[in-house]
């Protein structure tokens, strides 16, 4: 496991950005606003429950570089459970991992996550790369559709494997812009599709955190028997209020991640 914190999000960020286009053009655009470098306030990983994928496997890779839990989180109609991470350094991201609880979902869904993931190597798992490391199985396309009826997320997973489903940039750490919705307008007018499911902007003060997301680029990719384009990534912009403690909100509002999650959609 990678014992240099900055080196693993460099590999994560280049690893997401090969395959979200949007998203270095949107830091490029934001970053040359600013005159200054966009600070990341959190990314997402995504996985299935089943052993030696779990949450908590690749959880160790954080917490081997000093991260430790901060709250948990239950998407029921999802049928997902998440945990984020924190750092005692306030300017390190923050992790959002989720993973789908597979022994709720259908006896097709569980034979084909089932099948995928016995195709892992447990010592890969351990791997300084297996974050940023993509497919670890074969999936056809008609396979991936079969998944896109009953999960979203599962035929994410099974297509895109293991990367970073988003990075988010810190609004706080901004200085040109000061609003979500002064970055939503800023993405609109270059073109950008705004998630707008639950509204373009998630969350609120009152909930210490507003949220809002680009809907996810569309990617080729080579499945077993063909190419096809798919949604890939997206790009988040997060916004902290202070807690009663003065300290910026360090977690998450599971209302609002629930529409987060929607970004990967195919449609929206």
């Amino acid at each position: 496991m990678h014992t240099d914190r900055n080196a693993l999000f460099q590999h994560l960020w280049d690893s997401y950005r090969q395959v979200t286009p949007s998203a270095e053009e949107i830091h490029r655009i934001l970053g040359a606003a600013e005159g200054q470098s966009i600070v990341n306030d959190h990314i997402a990983l995504r996985t299935f429950n089943l052993a030696p994928v779990g949450l908590e496997a690749l959880a160790r890779h954080f917490t081997s570089l000093g991260y430790y839990q901060g709250g948990e989180y239950h998407f029921d109609a999802k049928k997902l459970y998440a945990r984020h991470y924190e750092h005692p350094d306030p300017l390190a991201p923050k992790v959002f991992i989720s993973e789908l609880l597979t022994e709720q979902c259908s006896k097709e869904l569980q034979a084909i996550a089932g099948e995928m993931v016995s195709q892992v190597d447990p010592e890969d798992v351990l791997a300084d790369n297996f974050l940023y490391s993509g497919r670890h199985w074969s999936v056809d396309y008609a396979t991936y559709e079969a998944l896109l009826q009953e999960s979203e997320y599962a035929a994410w997973l099974a297509a895109w494997g293991y990367r970073a489903n988003h990075f988010t940039v810190s609004v706080n750490q901004l200085s040109q812009y000061h609003t979500v919705a002064e970055i939503n307008q800023l993405l609109k007018d270059n073109g950008y599709r705004v998630n707008s499911s639950g509204g373009e902007i998630k969350g609120s003060p009152e909930e210490l955190l507003e949220q809002s997301s680009t809907m996810a680029d569309r990617v080729p990719v080579r499945f077993s028997d063909r190419t096809e384009a798919i949604p890939s990534c997206f790009y988040e912009f997060a916004l902290r209020y202070p807690d009663a403690s003065g300290k910026l909100y360090p977690g998450f509002v599971a209302a609002s991640a629930d529409k987060i999650f929607e970004s990967t959609n195919a449609t929206g």
